[in-house]
């Protein structure tokens, strides 16, 4: 390329754009691969059957319970007579004769990073039933439905209040189809309120992956299916905290976790 006049400065800013054009142009090309690759479906994992192994327990309660407190629902005619004029407890820890412990959620805490699992299509499905969460404490993989149901004659206001999540709070009037919502984001635990009732409440885990259960009245739980390795298993309860326990899966195996607290 000829210039009429050449100086030093003029070819230097030619050669500057020329450059920035350059750049530019890589820059460009990187983004758009970029895009490419994060556009690229999830490769989801699957266990081998073969080789698949599974861990079970129980969880028991030794100490001495907290006193339980009745639930004053006189405010709410609808609540006293969807218990039939029962009294209602509130009554966060809650055990059965040998002390196995209810409503404690446990579920695999680390071992299984690096992997991604597909959340199931079926929604999992909570209840408000007389003016209480059934069940209390409840699992589900991030990216699956929740579905919540009135069971009563009067409104609730659903209220789950995520840290990590986005809040939901949702008006539900009596014979209201159920309502749906998903949490993009793992999160342990969820705390959940009624709005309306203020002695409801709940909890939510949002998982990564399957591995998880809820104990229910022996106290007893089972994960299936894990892919041989180790692993740290933790179990949640909303009034006594967290415990955590290392294990080691072989192939096929069936290994027993029991957690005391």
């Amino acid at each position: 390329m000829m210039f009429e006049k050449p100086n030093g400065g003029s070819a230097a800013v030619v050669l500057a754009c020329a450059a920035l054009a350059a750049c530019g142009g890589n820059q460009h090309a990187a983004e758009t691969k970029k895009d490419l690759v994060s556009n690229k479906p999830v490769e989801y994992f699957h266990p081998d059957p073969a080789t698949a192994a599974s861990v079970h327990g129980k969880i028991s309660f030794l100490g001495t319970k907290p006193p339980r407190k009745a639930i004053a629902m006189d405010a709410d005619a609808a609540c006293v007579k969807a218990n039939q004029g029962k009294t209602v407890y509130q009554e966060p820890v809650i055990t059965a004769k040998d002390g196995a412990l209810l409503n404690a959620f446990v579920y695999v805490k680390t071992g299984l990073e690096g992997k991604n699992f597909e959340p199931p299509r079926e929604p999992v499905k909570m209840a408000q039933q007389g003016c209480m969460f059934t069940p209390r404490a409840i699992g589900v993989q991030a990216g699956q439905s929740l579905a919540v149901a009135n069971a009563d004659q009067v409104s609730h206001n659903f209220h789950a209040m995520p840290p990590n999540n986005r809040d939901w709070d949702q008006q539900q009037s009596p014979g209201a189809a159920d309502i749906e919502h998903r949490f993009p984001r793992p999160e342990i635990m969820i705390p959940v309120k009624c709005n309306v009732h203020a002695w409801m409440r709940a909890y939510i885990g949002v998982m990564p992956h399957p591995y998880f259960a809820v104990t229910g009245a022996d106290g007893t739980w089972s994960i299936p299916d894990l892919p041989p390795g180790d692993y740290t298993v933790a179990v949640w309860h909303e009034a006594l905290g967290e415990r955590t326990a290392p294990l080691h899966l072989g192939a096929s195996s069936k290994e027993t976790l029991d957690f005391k607290f």
